[in-house]
């Protein structure tokens, strides 16, 4: 445990935080201002598309950039909101490429946000977020994935030396 708290790279898990508020704070006006006026954008953004029951679609994707949002400010169930702002802008980016063809102009925030969305689910939230804490609380004898990869890649390792006894 000390040695993954030792090694791990604090401006790494620094980055990821920037990422993870940055990101939130930046796209949560998003999804109120889809609650502000639910019928305008679902006549603007969803019925467009030809998807069924286009109110109900708008709340959803509203309710997920508003709380997906949160969810990576916070760092609480990280992935989870992240990949609910993934789907949302997923649909965004369909929506866009469809009405407007590749327009640099509409897809370079969508681009930006979609990177990020992405990058946090397969990263992770970093150390600063309440999902680390949780994980220490629930797990707080947890091998890190760095020390597995060090004993499996010594010369004398066997899979039975990386696993993780209680």
């Amino acid at each position: 445990m000390v040695r993954a708290l030792l090694t791990r790279s604090f401006a790494a898990d620094s980055a990821l935080l920037l990422l993870r508020v940055f990101t939130g704070a930046l796209l949560i006006h998003h999804g109120y201002e889809k609650l502000a006026n639910i019928e305008n954008f679902a006549d603007a953004f969803v019925r467009p598309l030809h998807l069924p029951f286009p109110i109900l679609l708008s709340y959803v994707a509203a309710f997920s950039e508003v709380i997906g949002s949160w969810l990576l400010i916070t760092g609480l169930f990280t992935r989870l909101g992240a990949m609910a702002i993934a789907g949302t802008i997923s649909v965004a980016i369909y929506h866009a490429i469809l009405t407007a063809g590749f327009n640099i102009y509409l897809l370079e925030l969508l681009g930006l946000y979609f990177a990020a969305a992405a990058s946090i689910i397969a990263i992770g939230p970093g150390m600063f977020s309440i999902d680390e804490l949780i994980a220490r609380r629930l797990a707080p004898d947890m091998v890190y994935e760095s020390a597995t990869i060090e004993k499996l890649s010594s010369p004398t390792a066997s899979l039975e030396d990386a696993s993780v006894t209680p």
